[in-house]
């Protein structure tokens, strides 16, 4: 798995720094509270898909793109735990199993009522 240097924080960081923002300033412009920003800009917290969209909004790109990072970076995360890697060394690959033959059920003629006449 290839490991990714640009997480949604450092990402942030470098946008705010761009655009000579700080976290209040952020904060106020998303509608977000300045601990969540400044969570997000630590990496402390992960950008949801909510705030993918406020994100997308006010740098003008896609919600896709910070959820992409935040995505890789989890990925990334995930991949440094051991316990995690003995646990997936033990895993085996599903097989398919041959499909049963499906037997043919035939179903009684229908009897229709004939009228007097």
């Amino acid at each position: 798995m290839r490991k990714s240097s640009k997480t949604p924080s450092s990402v942030l960081v470098s946008l705010m720094d761009e655009y000579g923002l700080n976290p209040n300033t952020l904060a106020k412009d998303l509608g977000m509270s300045y601990s969540a920003v400044r969570m997000i800009s630590l990496g402390n917290i992960k950008v949801s898909a909510s705030t993918a969209l406020r994100l997308a909004k006010y740098f003008g790109d896609t919600p896709e793109f910070w959820l992409t990072l935040q995505q890789e970076a989890d990925l990334a995360e995930a991949c440094k735990d051991k316990n995690l890697q003995s646990a997936l060394k033990r895993i085996k690959k599903a097989e398919k199993k041959p499909a049963k033959a499906k037997v043919a059920v035939s179903k009684p003629a229908s009897r229709t009522r004939r009228k007097n006449r």
